[in-house]
């Protein structure tokens, strides 16, 4: 079952340099379940160009393409504020590509292989700023997160009770919960760990996602790593 559809056509653009694969998405995606492609494109460059005129809801966007790399335009069209959202779609899933990936502003990544239905959703679910991950690459990206954080000081479960100061924008606490998030912990784990209610914990998160600009759990992770490393 797809998200529930927009009043409005969900507009896609779709990056890849191989013409059947453009193909195959477009027939895969094209009038179906409220979404329009308005446009493809073979490069990066040309993305950049397609993105400005035509201003879509989503990209569906493939890593390499010669010249510039699929990561490399996500992050040009972060950089230019450009309003659309990137779901990554590609047959490689190297480590390096998925933070990378994530790290330029994508929201989504999906292996080519994944169903018709989970490209449908992920497109609905970008336009609404939801993360969809393919089931392998979400537990790549949690493992990633979770041994890059083993290797660190223990987090505290008390506000301010040593570690790496928080950033400017997170409370103290807000910092605790967000470094527990990027040792892999469950919202219930951390209630546990820091003797908070559940509901609590979940409007911490929350507070995090806003105030990093993050839209998932793995993105938090990387943010939190990257300021405590």
């Amino acid at each position: 079952m797809t998200e529930t559809q927009a009043t409005e056509p969900i507009r896609v653009l779709i990056v890849d340099d191989e013409s059947l694969m453009r193909a195959g998405l477009r027939l895969m995606v094209d009038d179906t379940a409220g979404i329009t492609v308005v446009g493809e494109a073979a490069d990066g460059p040309t993305a950049l160009s397609q993105a400005r005129v035509l201003d879509p809801d989503v990209v569906l966007m493939d890593i390499r393409m010669p010249g510039m790399s699929g990561i490399e335009t996500t992050a040009e069209l972060t950089r230019t504020g450009a309003r659309a959202r990137v779901v990554v779609l590609t047959a490689f899933d190297a480590d390096g590509f998925l933070v990378e990936a994530l790290r330029a502003g994508a929201v989504s990544f999906l292996l080519k292989e994944s169903a018709p239905e989970a490209v449908i959703e992920a497109i609905h679910g970008a336009v609404r700023g939801r993360a969809r991950f393919s089931p392998s690459v979400l537990d790549r990206l949690v493992r990633i997160a979770s041994t890059e954080a083993s290797g660190r000081a223990a987090v505290p479960t008390q506000a301010g009770s040593g570690g790496s100061a928080p950033p400017a924008a997170l409370t103290p606490r807000e910092w605790d919960v967000g470094r527990l998030v990027a040792q892999g912990l469950t919202n219930a784990e951390i209630s546990d760990a820091l003797v908070l209610s559940l509901p609590t914990v979940k409007t911490h998160v929350s507070h995090l996602f806003d105030k990093l600009l993050v839209t998932n759990r793995v993105q938090l992770a990387i943010r939190i790593l990257e300021h405590d490393g």
